[in-house]
């Protein structure tokens, strides 16, 4: 997972089912291969497909909003 300073995206969210930001795709717990984003400081969770597709704008540190 990556995250930014501060942020809260270490912690394991509740045990319901994680939804992606993006496509909507859902996981009981949050797999090791999906990736949390905090933007205007909210935790957002995307699958590793989205995740992979999107790899420079995340890495950007670009707001998934823009990609």
């Amino acid at each position: 997972m990556t995250s930014l300073p501060g942020g809260d995206c270490d912690q394991q969210p509740e045990p319901s089912a994680i939804v992606c930001a993006r496509c909507g795709a859902s996981a009981p717990g949050l797999p090791l291969t999906w990736t949390c984003s905090r933007e205007a400081g909210v935790s957002r969770y995307f699958c590793d497909t989205c995740a992979r597709e999107n790899i420079r704008a995340i890495e950007g540190r670009l707001d998934s909003d823009w990609w």
